[in-house]
This record gives C-alpha cells, structure tokens and sequence, in this order.
C-alpha cells in the first residue's frame, strides 16, 4: 500500500475565474469543485483571502465558506486563511462562530499575518500598516474570544464577547511562508500551515523550527503540519505539462502587476517571459506536482517520505473546469 494512503488530501481554493466568465459562474463552479472533492474523500476545501486581484473570487471569505459549506455535508471547509491584519479579531470570532453554529464541527480558521493584497489595498482595508506586528496579540485575542467565557485572563476584553463565538473552539491553524508563523505556532501549541504553493523557498527550516520548538496545548498534543502544493494533474505527463502554462502565464501577470485571469494553455512559454522572469516562475511554482498518475504518485511519495507532513493541500487552478474535476479523481487515485 502507498505511503499516501494515510495522508490526508485537502484542497485551497482562490476562486479562480477566466476573463470570459462572470463572477456567479465562477463560484458556482468552485462549488462543483467542492462537492466533486467531497464525493471523493477530500478532507478539506478551504478558501484563501484576497483582494483587488481580477481573476480570483476569494475577498468575502468567510461568505464564501457558508456558501460552500451550505452546498455539501461532511467535507471539512475553512479560511486558508483569513489575513488578520485585515480584520477586528472581534468581527472574525462573531463570523466564525456563526459559521461553526450552522455547520458544527466542519469549519476551519486558518490565520496569516500578510494582508492579501498590494500596499494600497491593504491600507484600504484596515487603515493601519503596523497591524501585522500585533498578529500574535491578536491571535491570543481570537483564541480567547472563541473559548470558554470563563477561561478568559485579560480583563481588558472580558466584557466583550463574541456572540456567536464564544465556546465554539473553533479550530485555529497558523498559516506562513517564512519562520514566524512556524515560532508562533510551536509556541501557542497549534496546527501549522507551510505556504509550498507560493514560497517554497524556507519550506524544510520551518517546519524543522515548528517540530523542534513545539509546545503541547490544550487543542494539540504534538505537531501538525500541512503543506500547501500546486497541482496539474493530467492523463500524461504531456498533457499535464501543457495544462501548467495557465498557472506560468498567470504567475507571469502576477509579478508584472497584471490582472490575474485564466488564461488558456499555450504550447509553449518561449517568447513570453524573459529569462529572469522565468527563473521566477520556476521558482514560485518549483514545488509544483506536475504529471499524469504514475508522476504524481512518485513526487507525492518522495516529499512524504522526507519531511514527514501529516497533510497535504493542493491548488489546482486549470482553465477548464472539467479538467480540474479530473485532476481531482487522478489526485485521489494515487493514495490507493
């Protein structure tokens, strides 16, 4: 049997959407995507807070997890995550809480620290560029705010309470791409998220420094580590190849400063990028998991075999709907 067998598989969405389609096509079809995960065993579906990016649907986070999770029945769906400088931890226990009352047991909270957008964006969003130093404060807050009234130490915030929120305990999970997150995790004693689908570059520090500085909590015994990966899943590894140059021209546009729409697959890249703005894609998506089953199983098996995560989440943002319903069904297959 296939070490994968064990290793749960979990999806990221971003709510990707083509220049042609309309913004009510485009979620309807993540939910599509979603129920055909479910249908399949996935573990989780998770959605990625962004803004002022043309060509992915994710801003109203926390609206599109009710949609989502409203439109299935077991799989686990969440914020992959919810960038915190962004919001009052208030605003996020009360949102959460209300999720975690209509769905129970099936809503994830997964935190970052960066905003989700460009600089402008950002002070749009929560008028103070110094928020993100106080992510671990915060963090602190919104645990207290989901818990136990009565466990509540700061006396500062034990007249304000979250209703709905408090005592749901919703499941918190740090998320990050540099060694930050990974410290805050092991010391708050929470499940860690490793951002491989974007930043792959501190990857096997992080999670050396999350394992090695881990604390038990009340909420985990030991160290939980995801990694997100980008997926192309196809038939072949031809074809899967060939489906890989929608994600290369829309990292292109993203380090251009371009809008981020679906674009077709093209026969090849050659011409369209320079030489250090290849080295850059290749870069951002070197942990990319690319090519028909055989391929993907060995690639899978390898990185499991050596850093040891306990989950494995997946982007798969492919231009045609159909195909990134079977890369889902040629995913699934390789844990047999």
């Amino acid at each position: 049997m296939s070490i994968l067998a064990d290793i749960p598989f979990s999806l990221l969405e971003l709510a990707p959407m083509r220049e042609d389609s309309t913004v009510s096509e485009t979620l309807q079809d993540s939910l599509r995507y979603a129920q055909h995960a479910e249908s399949l065993g996935v573990n989780r579906f998770w959605l990625a807070e962004h803004h002022n990016m043309p060509g992915i649907i994710c801003s109203a986070t926390s609206i599109l997890i009710g949609y989502i999770a409203g439109g299935t029945t077991r799989i686990r769906v969440g914020a992959g995550g919810i960038m915190l400088p962004n919001h009052p931890p208030l605003v996020v226990a009360e949102q959460f809480g209300t999720l975690a009352s209509l769905y129970p047991d099936r809503i994830d909270l997964g935190l970052g620290r960066a905003p989700g957008s460009d600089p402008v964006t950002s002070l749009a969003l929560n008028r103070d560029n110094k928020r993100a130093e106080h992510f671990p404060d915060e963090v602190r807050e919104l645990q207290s705010l989901l818990g136990p009234r009565e466990q509540r130490q700061d006396s500062n915030y034990k007249a304000v309470r979250a209703i709905p929120g408090e005592d749901t305990n919703v499941p918190i999970w740090l998320l990050g791409s540099s060694l930050f997150s990974a410290q805050l995790a092991a010391e708050r004693g929470l499940p860690y998220v490793f951002a491989g689908h974007f930043a792959p570059r501190f990857l096997s520090e992080a999670i050396a420094l999350y394992r090695r500085e881990f604390i038990p909590s009340a909420v985990l015994a030991k160290p939980y580590v995801m990694v997100g990966l980008p997926l192309i899943a196809a038939p072949t590894d031809a074809e899967a190849e060939h489906l890989s140059t929608t994600s290369k021209q829309r990292i292109l546009a993203l380090i251009r400063g371009q809008e981020m729409w679906l674009k077709p697959p093209i026969t090849s890249m050659n011409g369209l990028w320079s030489e250090q703005e290849k080295n850059y894609v290749d870069s951002f998506l070197s942990l990319s998991i690319c090519g028909g089953p055989t391929t993907i199983k060995h690639r899978l098996e390898m990185f499991v075999e050596e850093l040891g995560v306990d989950e494995l989440m997946f982007t798969n943002d492919l231009y045609d709907n159909e195909h990134r319903l079977r890369a889902l069904d040629i995913l699934m297959s390789v844990k047999q």
